[in-house]
């Protein structure tokens, strides 16, 4: 009702109709949308914006395959020979397969001793344990960095910063670990190494595919590991070139200086961490940049919302002002993994993707770390195994749309099972050898294309507030199987395959449990995933 003033006794210039219903004729009304909807009817799902930033974004994937699997090379153990003299003690290089029982001074590297830090510092036989300690340490470190910066990439950081500061990390540590004067300084350096690579993939896959629409943003998050294989594929190559280790730590840093320096600066931060943050003016501008770019237009009485505040009604243009100014002065809407855990539909889905992560990497680092023992060239090896990962990618990209996440998770979960526990079944005698051989790399393609979806999918299971939180969890999930696998290793013979196998079946038997999220919004906040879990 309209007020009268004492400077307006008859209250004859009060408006009759208050301006929320004081439309003029013909005044469009504008619409509350979240980013999935605005992507999808107005923007553009994955245009010419999204291809170049995905691009770009996905480069970061080969950084962290080179500071991950350097160390095949770096800690490889190169071949040795009997030294000139040495027949006489019992020194034969054809017959004996290990200098571990020869007398001192009989044999020797066949390679220069700085090619390696295991004939530099001595790390074999009675401390051949240190390589893997090394290896394992570093995981560690990729675990305690992949919950940090999953927590910062929500927060205050965000998902470009994360990325950038990780890149950084990655890039002086890399450098100094070339300068180790000795092996604990070499362990301390791997581990801060590590740390700061677990927020490498993490960030880069999330500032990837959120501002991808969800119809494309499966495929897209999909073919992201096609560049961390093509990481693994060129690493092999620098090795080869780089034969010694100190200068293959240079090497495989150098990208990560390049990165910063000619790539990160044409990376945009993610529309929906500016939206979830309360900066929704930027929010909007990115999104009108990707219009643009994507040839569309995103006309002006469009209002970007959170879940909860999208709706089907709509308000006026000179409202549209007003809401916008309400939601930019919010206080920003934070998360963690506390606050996963208290919801009961994120809590058993953090549980279950954190234990599918971590079966799953006991079974992909195991069986890579077996395909060593083939005792075949090591750069060749390395190249096969990256690139027969390749295939896996592309058809479980090809099939993800078409049956969903869950069926494609489970099945490829139970194919590389099946054929791990058909590899522990069989003997490692004369041409059973092949066979082992063929069931190992069937586990792998297989569980190749779970490591790729599992991204994806657990991606889709969380709101923006604690979507890299809980991938910072499962990842870490995935760290603690990397640090088991050589273990399982060691065991020998028939039992690594029969422990892949059993991870691989019981890790089927979780995902049966999980939502499908084919085509399904992406949320922004706890409360919109609630609300639409409880709608549906």
């Amino acid at each position: 009702m309209p007020t009268i003033s004492s400077s307006d006794p008859g209250g004859l210039r009060a408006p009759l109709l208050s301006p929320a219903n004081n439309k003029a004729a013909g005044e469009s009304e504008a619409e509350k949308l979240c980013i999935d909807d605005m992507l999808q009817k107005y923007c553009g799902e994955f245009g010419r914006w999204q291809l170049k930033h995905f691009v770009l974004t996905s480069l970061a994937w080969a950084l962290e395959a080179f500071h991950t699997m350097v160390m095949i090379f770096a800690d490889r153990e190169p071949d040795w020979r009997c030294s000139e003299g040495g027949f006489g003690s019992g020194c034969d290089g054809m017959a004996k397969k290990s200098f571990c029982g020869l007398e001192p001074g009989s044999w020797e590297w066949a390679e220069s001793v700085g090619c390696s830090t295991v004939s530099e510092w001595g790390l074999m036989c009675g401390d051949k344990y240190k390589v893997g300690l090394v290896q394992a340490v570093f995981f560690g470190g990729c675990m305690l960095g992949a919950g940090i910066f999953g927590h910062l990439s929500d927060s205050s950081l965000g998902r470009k910063g994360s990325l950038t500061f990780v890149c950084v990390l990655n890039t002086i540590f890399g450098f100094l670990t070339a300068f180790s004067p000795n092996y604990s300084i070499y362990v301390l350096l791997r581990v801060l190494t590590g740390f700061s690579t677990g927020g490498v993939g993490l960030c880069a896959f999330v500032l990837a595919t959120e501002p991808v629409g969800p119809k494309r943003r499966g495929a897209a998050g999909m073919s992201t590991f096609y560049f961390f294989s093509t990481g693994i594929a060129l690493l092999a190559g620098i090795a080869y070139i780089f034969p010694s280790w100190r200068v293959l730590y240079i090497a495989s840093s150098v990208p990560s200086l390049l990165f910063l320096l000619t790539v990160l600066p044409f990376i945009s931060e993610s529309p929906r961490w500016f939206l979830v943050r309360g900066r929704v003016n930027e929010a909007m501008q990115l999104m009108r940049t990707i219009a643009k770019s994507n040839g569309n237009h995103l006309p002006d009485g469009v209002i970007l919302a959170l879940d909860e505040e999208a709706e089907t009604s709509t308000s006026t243009p000179q409202d549209q002002t007003y809401e916008g100014e309400l939601l930019e002065s919010k206080d920003a809407i934070t998360g963690s993994v506390i606050d996963v855990v208290k919801s009961p539909v994120t809590r058993i889905r953090l549980f279950l993707v954190v234990a599918i992560n971590f079966l799953c990497s006991v079974v992909y680092y195991g069986l890579n770390l077996n395909v060593v023992n083939l005792e075949t060239n090591l750069y060749i090896n390395v190249l096969l195994n990256a690139v027969a990962e390749m295939p896996a990618f592309t058809i479980t990209a090809i099939l993800l749309d078409r049956f969903g996440r869950k069926p494609l998770t489970i099945g490829t979960l139970w194919f590389s099972g099946f054929f791990c526990l058909a590899g522990s079944l069989v003997k490692n005698v004369g041409m059973w050898k092949v066979v082992r051989m063929v069931c190992g790399v069937l586990g792998i393609f297989g569980m190749a294309g779970t490591y790729n979806l599992l991204f994806i999918y657990a991606a889709e299971l969380f709101p923006t507030v604690v979507r890299n939180a809980a991938l910072g969890c499962a990842t870490q999930a995935a760290q603690m199987g990397a640090i088991l696998a050589p273990v399982v290793v060691v065991l020998g013979g028939g039992l690594p395959f029969l422990v892949f196998g059993v991870c691989g079946l019981v890790a089927g038997i979780h995902a049966f449990y999980l939502p499908e999220t084919l085509n399904k919004p992406l949320y922004d906040t706890m409360a919109g995933m609630e609300d639409g879990e409880s709608a549906a």
